[in-house]
């Protein structure tokens, strides 16, 4: 094995050593059932601090739970609750 690959494995080695990503979503048994676009303290963590949506991973939804993530989000934003981009945060 050559050194570059070796340094490539370490590295991912060590990416996912640093602990998994907290999730952003609180579930119940039966998952997220309506997302509120009015609570912005929750959609709030649902995004990067430079404004963009965490994925599917990062928050521990299903497809459909996901795209009433987004909806709500994109809702709040339209209605000045959350900011589009970091530079207004």
């Amino acid at each position: 094995m050559s050194r570059m690959s070796r340094d490539r494995d370490r590295d991912s080695r060590d990416r996912f050593q640093q602990g998994a990503p907290v999730k952003a979503t609180q579930t119940s048994g039966k998952g997220i059932e309506f997302v509120d676009y009015k609570n912005t303290e929750t959609l709030r963590r649902m995004m990067t601090p430079n404004g963009k949506i965490y994925g599917r991973k990062r928050l521990g939804t299903n497809a459909r739970q996901q795209r009433m993530v987004a909806r709500a989000i994109k809702r709040a934003r339209f209605l000045g609750l959350l900011p589009f981009t970091s530079a207004t945060l």
